[in-house]
């Protein structure tokens, strides 16, 4: 996360949505009212995170989503106080979601075994392909930096390092929890939910290390230090460092536009085992059209 508070704010919202959805077995007003403050932290929490997305992170990409995060969830708090939508089954998913991803998050041991295993992953993939760079400890103390040497893109001296550090975003848990969050929630055989699992988690967990490979490697050989993509990301991302030019256009580009096609990709693929996830894509649907969607019947009727 980017500070204590926005940790702290984390667990509080993780536990609104948590006390919600326990209280949806009998106690229907308290848990309306629980999901109504769990919703409204939510904005507040992605308000918080859009300022670090765009101006130190330099994601375009997520500085924008979690900007229109911000009135949806609003929005979703009125839809949900109101009692013109329950969002139950979102509610379960997105508490799940969090008690699957937080403890990675907060939890220094569990951090570390994320990071250093996808790294080493990582680095296996890499040396299949005759790219072997050092592995060094990086700002975040745990082995995970990768270190290719070649020439300054501004001077042209040679010996400049370009490092690419693995951290907890780059490990897919985020990824995999909302999956893992998805599937759990929906009532569904467990069967069917544990056969999705089965199915997503490796794929998730194999396109994160090509991307980490694809992103490290970029950087490191310098593959997209062309002009026109040196105008192009200076732009995009107020940077004048044209050794970042590639780093910052194979990940924050690139790679993040892959990731959220994946992610699609994925879901729909998951809806032909599990079409009950279609309620939440309809409900995610409504809060962003304001029109309904039968998902579910569609693709039980494939199957």
């Amino acid at each position: 996360m980017v500070s204590a508070l926005t940790d702290a704010l984390a667990w509080v919202v993780i536990a609104s949505f948590g006390a919600s959805a326990i209280l949806q077995g009998g106690h229907r007003a308290y848990s309306r009212y629980a999901a109504v403050a769990a919703w409204t932290l939510f904005a507040a929490f992605w308000g918080l995170l859009a300022p670090y997305y765009f101006f130190e992170h330099l994601s375009v990409i997520e500085g924008v989503l979690a900007v229109f995060a911000v009135p949806a969830c609003l929005y979703t708090a009125y839809l949900v106080a109101t009692n013109k939508r329950s969002l139950e089954t979102l509610t379960r998913a997105i508490a799940i979601m969090g008690l699957l991803f937080l403890p990675f998050q907060t939890i220094p041991a569990l951090e570390q075994f994320a990071i250093e295993t996808t790294t080493q992953h990582a680095d296996w993939l890499m040396a299949q392909f005759g790219y072997n760079p050092p592995i060094v400890e990086g700002e975040h103390g745990y082995t995970a930096k990768f270190v290719f040497t070649g020439e300054n893109a501004v001077t042209g001296e040679s010996g400049h390092r370009f490092t690419t550090t693995v951290l907890m975003a780059c490990t897919g848990v985020g990824s995999m929890s909302i999956v893992g969050g998805l599937a759990l929630a929906v009532k569904a055989s467990w069967t069917r939910r544990l056969q999705a699992l089965a199915v997503a988690l490796p794929v998730i967990y194999g396109l994160n290390v090509i991307r980490v490979v694809f992103i490290a490697v970029a950087h490191g050989e310098q593959w997209f230090r062309g002009q026109t993509l040196q105008d192009v990301v200076f732009t995009m991302f107020a940077t004048t460092d044209a050794n970042m030019v590639s780093y910052l256009f194979a990940d924050r580009v690139l790679a993040q536009t892959g990731s959220v096609v994946a992610l699609v990709a994925l879901t729909l693929a998951l809806l032909r085992i599990v079409p009950e996830l279609g309620g939440v894509v309809e409900d995610v649907a409504y809060i962003a059209t304001g029109n309904e969607y039968d998902v579910t019947r569609r693709f039980a009727q494939r199957n």
